[in-house]
């Protein structure tokens, strides 16, 4: 017997009989040698007269949902479709296994037709109409001695109790579990009058989460259970607070940095996810066009001077900055970081984690790293004028120095400097390269389409890229999520420090005309490096026009 038909036969899916018969239509070429699920399930519709859906575009009443019990659709993988005149369609990808059907059939009263679904297809849609957690949180309404805790109430109850609750502990680790496996780099939970809302940030973009209708309720409970769970004082409602947590989901380890800030209706929660074993990229896998790539291996030559990377939190400064490390680590080379937190782990550089609690700050860990002998020192961020003012003097002393600053674009990393107190003639001593960058979202290969629109082709004119380009849109698929978008890659922006800048600098002039200077000598704005990948069909026009600002708009064509 085929694989794949043991398989539905030891999991009870099919019977033996219809396994002969589904071998018979294989051997007469019915069926495909090697039936997936899908196959297998419409033969079965076929041989039993029933329906089968894909579940493509499902749209379910909520008040039909709400017949029958969450615990039982959950534990026996059932769904509710629609209601027709004399019975209601339940979406099921185990035809012989009717003990759930039966079971809701008892508690409604309600005639029941299966649907044969495939499985993962009907786990998306029981996550997205019943909501992550749904299962937990039924329980909870079953279990007795668990009080919800209002945060108006002036009852003395004890909240360290409730949030270390079995399953209230069970939800957290399921939000964390769910996050973690589509691939967010942020949780938010937010409190709203009615509602807690919780979103995910994935691929730079927020999504709106499913949960259950009653979450609202043990809203107080969960963010104490994170707080727990980051050490942080959960009798304190009033005050921000920062806290850490680390976990361990089978081989990958999460460092998740959380932030709890006081709002109308509650306490919000935000939880940023940095992954440690995040596999390191090198140079080549960073996608650099020739010139951009012929400059970082220029300035990874150098005996000294300070090489800064720009941008948004969450655009791939640490990613870059790591990729350029690797390149160099090596014996001959010592190579000390100071982060906050440390995103990667390398083997043969030493690596210090930031502890303000402690009085290890950036300032204080840069002057120590300083009398252990390095030739290359990782600055995690230029946060405030002392640290801008070390890494300059270290610079000047001989070491290459890496750091990061917030700024929109390479040239305004120069002015910013100068307002943070550090004099322009010793940045345009120390400083070599300045690179901004951004992460634009790729479109997904499995779905994406030649975009024929008069917009694109407009676009494509007012960027100097004419109408032959071909450029191509998101459509969206079960792969993507129907966000038509995987991944993502960065676009830079590097501006070398030629002499020409150097002394618009010491003039103290505009970042305008900084721009214009670096410009002149060949740099290429984040749009027209961005640009450059929707021309290669890696990402659209609208997604390089979301992440860029206007006035980074060509002169010419890219």
């Amino acid at each position: 017997m085929d694989p794949a038909l043991t398989r539905y036969v030891e999991s009870r899916q099919l019977s033996e009989p219809d396994a002969l018969r589904l071998s018979a239509s294989l051997a007469a070429g019915e069926v495909s040698a090697a039936p997936t699920e899908t196959e297998v399930l419409r033969w079965l519709a076929r041989q039993y007269d029933l329906a089968f859906s894909n579940l493509d575009q499902l749209s379910i009443d909520p008040q039909l949902l709400a017949l029958f019990p969450v615990r039982l659709l959950l534990a026996h993988e059932l769904l509710p479709l629609r209601r027709r005149t004399d019975a209601v369609e339940m979406a099921t990808a185990r035809l012989f296994d009717t003990r759930g059907l039966d079971l809701l059939r008892a508690q409604t009263g309600l005639r029941l037709v299966p649907v044969l679904t495939p499985r993962e297809a009907l786990g998306k849609a029981i996550k997205e109409h019943l909501g992550v957690g749904a299962d937990t949180l039924d329980s909870i309404e079953r279990e007795s001695g668990l009080r919800v805790i209002d945060d108006d109430s002036q009852q003395d109850v004890d909240l360290d109790d409730i949030a270390q609750d079995a399953s209230i502990v069970r939800f957290v680790n399921q939000v964390l579990t769910d996050a973690i496996g589509q691939r967010a780099t942020d949780i938010h939970l937010e409190p709203f009058e009615d509602e807690l809302q919780i979103r995910y940030r994935v691929d730079g973009v927020l999504q709106d989460v499913p949960v259950p209708a009653q979450l609202k309720r043990y809203q107080p409970a969960i963010v104490s259970r994170v707080k727990i769970l980051s050490n942080l004082d959960i009798a304190e409602k009033r005050l921000p607070q920062d806290g850490r947590i680390r976990l361990r989901l089978q081989r990958d380890e999460v460092d998740v940095r959380v932030s709890v800030i006081p709002m109308v209706h509650g306490e919000a929660v935000v939880l940023r996810l940095l992954h440690q074993a995040a596999a390191l990229r090198g140079l080549d896998a960073l996608g650099l066009d020739a010139r951009e790539g012929g400059l970082l291996r220029r300035v990874l030559g150098l005996p000294h001077g300070i090489v800064l990377v720009t941008g948004p939190t969450g655009s791939g400064k640490t990613t870059t900055l790591y990729a350029a490390l690797q390149e160099i680590n090596s014996v001959e080379c010592k190579i000390i970081t100071i982060e906050d937190p440390v995103e990667y782990r390398l083997k043969g550089i030493n690596q210090i984690q930031i502890n303000e609690k402690a009085g290890l700050t950036f300032s204080r860990g840069l002057r120590s790293i300083l009398r252990h002998d390095p030739d290359v020192v990782l600055v995690g961020e230029i946060r405030d004028t002392e640290t801008a003012k070390i890494a300059v003097q270290a610079a000047l002393t001989g070491h290459l120095v890496f750091s990061t600053l917030h700024t929109n674009d390479a040239p305004g990393a120069l002015t910013r400097l100068v307002d943070m107190g550090v004099e322009p003639y010793l940045i345009a001593s120390s400083v070599d390269t300045v690179m901004a960058q951004r992460l634009v979202r790729l479109l997904c290969p499995f779905c994406k389409a030649a975009d024929t629109s008069p917009e694109a082709a407009r676009l494509g004119q007012e960027v100097g890229l004419g109408g032959s380009a071909t450029f191509y849109r998101a459509v969206g698929c079960e792969r993507c999520r129907q966000t038509g978008y995987q991944g993502r890659h960065a676009i830079f922006e590097m501006m070398q420090l030629t002499d020409d800048v150097r002394q618009l600098l010491l003039a103290q002039r505009a970042t305008g005309e900084l721009r214009a200077a670096a410009c002149r000598h060949g740099m290429r704005s984040l749009r027209e490096d961005g640009l450059r990948l929707a021309r290669q069909g890696s990402t659209s026009l609208d997604e390089v026009f979301r992440v860029t600002i206007e006035d980074e708009a060509p002169q010419g064509a890219a």
